[in-house]
């Protein structure tokens, strides 16, 4: 049986006398509760909205819903940018209905990043639509949709809810079919715009460039309302996914509850080495905590395999006492059935404990969690806050947890906790003037309208890039107008999401008789993740890779009882392609330009479960390179005297480790969009260099800001591993060192002291 439910309140009063608990706390910070801020209904407001927010207890708006009519009514574009569960929605659903109701041709498109959101938001709209009384069509329209209904939808829908990859390439190309949408579109709805970053944003940013172009050949010019969780430049993004002015709506009127955080770091077990306990095992033993005390619990946790570790972990503690279903994974991978039944299992409380990835970060409903457990920092600001907006949702009091990793930037954290609570979010930043993405959307754009010879598209000019099309045999080029002539239809061959286009899919092979689909993975995390005799992790449940057909894009696992994990390594082999800015200094010079990356898996580990870690055994993995050109920043310096190339690759894997982890803290990224690779011998140069490239194909702008700010960002790393109370190097610092000598540690230090001398000069 499980012990008497209690709240946070009491457990917080039991924990401050915990002597266990209390030695790893290094810190308390509670945010009090704020009141609502209401205005009334709009005059204007339909009689049937107001019958149906009456229904559901809701006699006036919050200040920000109220402004969000105003704007809209108006016919101006906006941007609301307000909490985690602060009543959005509202703010796009009470224009389009109005609109609606005055006009029953009105059109709106609702563009969720992900199909569990869209079916999430058609629940609660079709609810609000039945206490409405009034005969208003929505659907969700996405790759899972019956092909009867889909003309239905054509034909008749009012609001189509749908995400940009379907927008892309089910209903653009075929915009002929949906004459009376785009004839009559008022509104153009994008939830939940912080995600829509890097690649993945670059690339919505020209499918809406698209969607407008056909709008305006339909005769139409809709309104465009997004709606975003906290960031530090949300009308900036808009406009530049939009192309198109946009009103800010800052203010939230919406009532904050309480929230207590607690930042927790766990014990050093290596004084000598800096070593700390596992962030993972941490987690886990405070997780039991709060499963014992009845509290609905949502963990984060930064991978799949960390998710899958806990899931097993937490279920083998639990096994005994109650069933396995109340403690479940959630991340992407999973079929979307299954992910359905969780977030349902949530909302009903049957599921007590979620262990995710940050896919439960966006505003899928999950009912009313009341703690939430961060194992790490997320990578950014804004990621923190929308996870710790998962809990308290609908409640006046919230625990949140923050359990520091080994890492650098964690535990310059734990140290500076309100680098976490005070800090402004970070910038999203896309970059539609990438090449490689406009090309492939011109291509995308011809096929569905033909350009004049005098047209531009979007902001950009383009009939230098029509000739270059021609050329290439895609463009025909008549006496007024350049046609699509390619056989190929372009859309199907281009992913908004990645850089590879497949997926590979993951096959249950354990019962010969019924194989079945239990995932899928991207092309590139597979490498590492789905080689041959890789431990794949789903539920807690182990599986072994026993074939990865890498031409079909299909890996076949079996269930196995094994006590590891594996992981893998990536050899990555970096070329400089051009040289766009450099600055010379006296011994050392620092550059940004373009560069070819060749990500090569070379072997894996198979890794002990639980406290241990212990690494035994590895093996090959055989698998060809992956290649992605990006932006760089590069610096390059002379050998320091005396120094062979062991003694410095080692130097500079230290310093690349600590470079990497502060890079967030000045502009503004996950730690993951931006890699540092050091080389003792840089192909084009010959010389000891540090690269620092955008994670991302064709490059995002990241490495370009790291341009512009070397100087502060080796000044404060320098900083940060002198402070360290590790002898010879840690995680904290420099990276896990095994030797007994200070050496790493002090070389990492003299060379970042040179580096910061050279740049001051």
């Amino acid at each position: 049986m499980l012990s008497k439910k209690r709240s946070i309140t009491e457990l917080l009063q039991e924990w401050q006398y915990d002597e266990e608990l209390k030695q790893n706390i290094v810190g308390w910070h509670t945010l009090d509760e704020k009141k609502a801020d209401y205005a009334p209904f709009p005059q204007q407001m339909h009689a049937s909205i107001k019958k149906a927010l009456n229904a559901r207890g809701i006699a006036q708006l919050y200040t920000h819903q109220r402004e969000a009519f105003d704007l809209a009514q108006q016919g101006k574009s906006f941007t609301a940018i307000t909490p985690t569960a602060s009543g959005k929605s509202y703010c796009y659903h009470l224009p389009v209905l109005q609109k609606i109701l005055e006009d029953k041709s009105s059109r709106a498109i609702y563009l969720f990043p992900t199909k569990a959101l869209a079916q999430d938001q058609k629940s609660d709209l079709h609810e609000l639509i039945e206490q409405m009384d009034e005969e208003i069509l929505s659907y969700t329209y996405d790759g899972d949709t019956s092909p009867g209904i889909r003309q239905k939808i054509r034909k008749a829908g009012h609001i189509v809810m749908t995400n940009p990859d379907m927008l892309h390439s089910g209903i653009l190309p075929h915009h002929t079919k949906w004459v009376s949408l785009f004839e009559n579109l008022k509104y153009i709805v994008i939830d939940e715009l912080h995600t829509y970053k890097g690649v993945f944003g670059s690339h919505v940013a020209h499918v809406l460039r698209r969607l407008q172009r056909i709008c305006a050949f339909y005769g139409s010019n809709p309104t465009i309302i997004c709606t975003s969780a906290t960031i530090s430049n949300p009308k900036e993004l808009a406009q530049s996914l939009t192309n198109t002015k946009h009103e800010l709506i800052s203010k939230s009127g919406a009532p904050v509850g309480k929230k207590t955080f607690v930042f927790y770091n766990p014990p050093i077990i290596h004084p000598t080495f800096g070593v700390r306990r596992s962030a993972v095992l941490e987690v886990r033993d405070i997780s039991k905590r709060l499963f014992e005390a009845g509290i609905q619990t949502i963990i984060f946790a930064k991978s799949r395999v960390r998710v899958e570790m806990l899931v097993s972990y937490l279920k083998s503690l639990t096994a005994k006492k109650i069933a396995d279903e109340s403690i479940q994974g959630y991340r992407g991978g999973y079929l979307p059935s299954e992910r359905r039944l969780i977030e349902k299992g949530l909302r009903e409380g049957a599921i007590q404990m979620v262990i995710s990835t940050n896919a439960l970060e966006l505003g899928v409903d999950i009912g009313q969690l009341q703690a939430c457990i961060m194992t790490g920092y997320p990578g950014n600001i804004a990621s923190a806050w929308q996870q710790a907006g998962r809990a308290g949702r609908r409640q006046d009091e919230a625990l949140i947890i923050y359990v520091a990793q080994s890492t650098a930037l964690d535990q310059y954290i734990i140290q500076h906790p309100s680098y976490l609570l005070g800090s402004s979010p970070e910038e999203v930043r896309i970059n539609p003037e990438n090449m490689l993405i406009l090309m492939d959307h011109l291509k995308c754009a011809a096929f569905e309208l033909p350009f004049s010879k005098t047209d531009s598209y979007g902001e950009f000019e383009i009939q230098e890039l029509l000739q270059f099309l021609e050329s290439e045999g895609v463009l025909v080029k008549t006496s007024t107008q350049w046609h699509w002539m390619s056989d190929r239809f372009p859309a199907h061959d281009i992913s908004l999401r990645s850089a590879a286009q497949e997926n590979v899919v993951i096959i249950d092979i354990s019962t010969p008789a019924n194989t079945k689909v239990i995932g899928e993975m991207d092309t590139y995390s597979a490498m590492t993740l789905l080689h041959e005799e890789a431990i794949y992790l789903h539920q807690g449940i182990q599986f072994q890779v026993e074939k990865l057909d890498w031409e079909e894009k299909k890996a076949f696992v079996r269930e196995v009882d094994v006590d590891y994990f594996t992981d893998a390594n990536l050899a990555v082999e970096l070329k400089v392609l051009s040289e766009d800015k450099i600055a010379h200094y006296e011994s050392a010079s620092v550059s940004y330009g373009d560069v070819s990356i060749l990500a090569i898996p070379t072997i894996f580990k198979k890794i002990k479960l639980h406290e241990k870690n212990e690494n035994i055994g590895s093996g090959p993995i055989n698998l060809p390179p992956m290649e992605m050109h990006t932006n760089a920043t590069w610096l390059s310096f002379e050998v320091i005297e005396g120094w062979n190339d062991e003694r410095l690759a080692e130097a500079l894997e230290g310093v690349a480790q600590a470079l990497g982890s502060f890079i967030p803290l000045f502009i503004h990224c996950d730690r993951s969009d931006v890699t540092v690779v050091p080389q003792v011998k840089a192909t084009h140069n010959e010389k000891p260099t540090l690269f620092i490239y955008d994670s991302y194909p064709g490059g995002i702008g990241l490495s370009e800001k790291v341009y512009d700010i070397i100087l502060s960002l080796v000044e404060r790393t320098l900083k940060h591993v002198q402070l360290c109370p590790c002898s010879s190097g840690c995680p904290a610092c420099v990276g896990p060192q095994n030797s007994l000598t200070d050496s790493p540690k002090k070389d990492a230090v003299k060379l970042l002291h040179n580096l910061a001398s050279e740049l001051n000069n």
